[in-house]
């Protein structure tokens, strides 16, 4: 018997086994079944993320934009693209944006842009100038720096958003600020829950601070906020932000489509003219005009519709009130106007702003790359003939929706109806205005 143990022992290591093979009389095999069943099982670990502060920036809060999706990142409910493959991974804190994929039941995913105000360097610098011109140090606690600065104090202290308080901000959007556009600004901020007033009561002081450091870096998401895509405004769904990222609905940049077929080429360049169309023309009599564009400034989804993919070089132009920023308030300056721009940057001033200033710059810089060679050479002279008229300024021939309805009138028998272009299809078949 007592060989017949130690045999045992040499063959089962496990002090349960061993117990079992002798409580049942029964071999090595069976017992091992046995204790199978009685462990307790060991739950299987899923390799997860540990998101860093640092690397949302919610260590720099409340000189952040917001904290509204942080449970969503935390819960892992957005995902970069590098969370999909087997070595999980953040991706590198360098990158202006990243591409994501974004969830509300863990079961179906849509893309969505992960972006940074500004990039990562242009915020590290911005943080060691607030602290070195506020409180002379290298390194500081910015939320305590910026709220010692008189412009913040005065924020503090206001029952409501008015021109006074925005003054000098490097934001395109707030160059020629009306009451109204603040208003808005305030009804419809969404970092905060929805009070739907234009009184900042609702707004803590930490509320406050999001939306002045917002404001002072970058307008884009406070414009997906302020006029949502929902209302027909040619702008990406805004879905939250946390520390120093915001999350939107996921575009292509039109620089992916230099190279498309000529129907879609022609597609898209109707649908960029009807975009500066209708920020030049609306309901709420705001004219819209960019300061500047590039290849990223539009993106297109995957139903083929195009929108503003980047709307921080947006400028607004209230036509109902006019700017309301009195004389010489456009050129203060203080630690808000230069977070992330040059201060001695020239203020342009908002009368010099023509009707055709944005078609200008897209017949420049982006219209020539979308339509050039791709088309028989009849309306191909057509196209670079306007292309080159428009990109000097029109000319003496009629303003901008003269010039948007001209080249429009040699682009639409260009492009198709069929499947490829989901956003209209097949309302195309039964409708003159597609």
């Amino acid at each position: 018997m007592g060989r017949w143990i130690c045999c045992l022992c040499s063959r089962v290591a496990d002090p349960l086994m061993l117990l079992l093979v002798l409580a049942l009389g029964c071999n090595p095999s069976t017992a091992a079944a046995a204790a199978a069943a009685a462990s307790p099982s060991v739950p299987h670990v899923k390799p997860s993320y540990s998101f860093g502060r640092t690397f949302l920036g919610l260590d720099k809060c409340n000189a952040c934009i917001g904290t509204s999706i942080c449970k969503k990142f935390f819960k892992e409910e957005i995902r970069f693209d590098t969370w999909l493959s087997s070595h999980l991974k953040l991706p590198p804190s360098s990158l202006l944006s990243y591409s994501g994929n974004y969830t509300d039941d863990a079961k179906s995913w849509r893309m969505v842009d992960i972006t940074r105000l500004t990039s990562k360097y242009q915020h590290d610098r911005a943080d060691r100038r607030v602290c070195s011109a506020l409180l002379g140090t290298k390194a500081c606690s910015l939320e305590r720096a910026l709220r010692r600065t008189p412009r913040f104090q005065k924020w503090l202290r206001a029952k409501r958003l008015t021109p006074d308080l925005v003054q000098g901000l490097s934001s395109p959007m707030l160059r020629c600020p009306s009451q109204r556009l603040l208003d808005r600004i305030v009804r419809r901020y969404a970092e905060v829950p929805d009070a739907g007033s234009v009184y900042m009561d609702h707004l803590t002081d930490r509320d406050k601070l999001r939306l002045l450091y917002t404001l002072a870096v970058n307008s884009h998401p406070i414009l997906l906020q302020i006029f949502p895509d929902v209302e027909g405004w040619p702008f990406p769904r805004y879905l939250g932000s946390c520390g120093r990222l915001l999350v939107s609905a996921s575009t292509r940049p039109l620089r992916d489509f230099f190279g498309a077929a000529p129907e879609v080429a022609a597609d898209l360049a109707l649908q960029l003219l009807a975009v500066l169309r209708s920020m030049a023309t609306n309901d709420l009599n705001y004219f819209f005009y960019f300061t500047h564009v590039d290849a990223g400034t539009f993106g297109v989804f995957s139903n083929g519709h195009l929108f503003i993919r980047d709307a921080s070089t947006l400028g607004i132009i209230d036509k109902e009130e006019g700017s309301q920023l009195i004389d010489g308030q456009q050129e203060y300056k203080d630690i808000f106007s230069c977070l992330t721009v040059d201060c001695q940057s020239a203020f342009v001033p908002c009368d010099s702003i023509r009707e055709e200033h944005s078609l200008v710059m897209v017949c420049q810089d982006l219209l020539p790359k979308l339509l050039t060679g791709k088309f028989l050479p009849r309306v191909q002279e057509s196209i670079d003939a306007f292309l080159q008229r428009c990109a000097r300024g029109l000319g003496e021939r009629g303003g901008a929706s003269e010039a948007v309805e001209e080249l429009a009138e040699i682009l639409r028998p260009l492009r198709s109806c069929d499947s490829r272009f989901a956003y209209r299809y097949p309302d195309c078949r039964y409708s003159d205005k597609y």
